[in-house]
């Protein structure tokens, strides 16, 4: 195996891949180093699906928007399925405080360019009449949001990367890097050493250790999630429906209805549940089944298949980390906060073109928001 890449990704998750996808089709030579044995190994294998640009950053609107372009277009671009169904996402309020604060929200969001409105209670009956109607005050709505399978997608875009030459090195463990003062020379694995060009840390949840490794410090830490999918049933809903009120134990919950007619669930445990733990729990079912009987009640006959528990790679504000640090060839593409699967393909294609040289003033907004240095002060409020 060669030992000499234009650019080495460390992380085969969804991040790493689709941006070694992109690059690759521009001609890069690309190597991808994973400790696991193949891609999406990470947290991709636990992300539920949900794809939306409704965010509350501009740059998060911005690569969304391109992720849904890119979800989209992928099996008629590709040949490929990967259970893109769009059906849009909905954040319902039953309070009048987030009615006013979703308001507020959209108005900015319609200045970026999304498809969304705030529907009053009637309004919002019509489009997803399984809604729970007792205190509900409206919700947003974005039709053009949408789902897809991460395990699907990801081994889509590994395969098509690898079409157009990227090389991957499964079951390889980064040890160090060689480097001088300001810059990496080579990256040490049990594999070997390889020397590039540029190098991107894509290591998902691991990322702040990958950084230690080159003496960086990146906020980067992660938060146990637990999830689940029920039998597959006929449709009877169609966008992600998001319920922001916190409750004991948990801060939101969001849940919708697979292409193939599962109902694919996540809750936001609160307090936090900081480390590496991935073992799910007895307390998650009952918590979040409570949760989404009172907001959909049709739910409650529908049999649970199984749950499981994965990690979020979270910052202190909500939003991810992409950019240079003091190393001027060591790209942070870090800390996506439970939403890589979601923006991966749309930092991807912008950041492809960025490390070719090429000019977009999107790179420039998203070089901006998600600066590694900044100060991690103004909180995302969708996160």
């Amino acid at each position: 195996m060669e030992n000499r890449f234009d650019i080495i990704i460390i992380g085969a998750g969804s991040t790493g891949v689709p941006l070694a996808y992109f690059l690759a089709k521009e001609g890069v030579k690309v190597l991808v180093i994973e400790k696991g044995k193949s891609p999406g190994q990470g947290s991709n294998k636990a992300a539920i699906g949900g794809i939306r640009a409704t965010h509350s950053n501009p740059a998060k609107i911005v690569v969304g928007l391109k992720s849904i372009e890119i979800f989209k277009n992928w099996e008629m671009q590709t040949g490929d399925n990967i259970e893109w169904y769009q059906g849009g996402y909905s954040f319902v309020t039953y309070r009048k405080s987030d009615e006013e604060s979703l308001k507020e929200l959209v108005r900015f969001q319609k200045n970026y360019g999304l498809n969304i409105d705030f529907l009053n209670r009637n309004e919002l009956l019509e489009k997803i009449p399984a809604l729970n109607p007792y205190g509900l005050r409206g919700g947003t709505y974005s039709p053009e949001d949408g789902s897809a399978s991460p395990l699907l997608a990801i081994n889509s875009f590994y395969r098509h990367a690898v079409k157009h030459g990227t090389t991957f090195l499964f079951d390889a463990e980064v040890t160090g890097f060689t480097k001088n003062k300001h810059s990496i020379i080579e990256v040490k694995t049990t594999k070997g050493n390889f020397r590039g060009d540029i190098f991107v840390n894509a290591a998902g949840a691991h990322a702040s250790q990958i950084a230690s490794m080159a003496e960086l410090s990146i906020p980067v830490n992660p938060d146990s999630h637990e999830a689940g999918v029920t039998e597959p049933v006929k449709r009877f809903f169609d966008p992600m429906i998001v319920d922001i009120r916190p409750q004991e134990g948990s801060k939101n919950f969001y849940f919708y209805q697979h292409k193939t007619g599962q109902i694919i669930f996540c809750l936001t445990p609160y307090p936090s549940i900081w480390g590496f733990d991935v073992r799910e729990t007895s307390e998650f079912l009952p918590q979040v089944a409570r949760r989404m009987i009172e907001v959909v009640p049709k739910l409650v006959n529908i049999r649970v298949r199984r749950t499981w528990r994965g990690l979020y790679p979270m910052t202190p504000d909500g939003n991810p980390i992409v950019g240079f640090l003091e190393i001027n060839n060591f790209l942070q593409l870090a800390g996506m906060c439970g939403q890589g699967f979601m923006l991966g393909p749309g930092l991807g294609f912008y950041l492809a073109k960025y490390l070719i040289g090429e000019k977009l003033d999107e790179v420039d907004l998203i070089l901006r928001e998600f600066n590694p240095g900044r100060e991690f002060a103004k909180e995302e409020m969708l996160k």
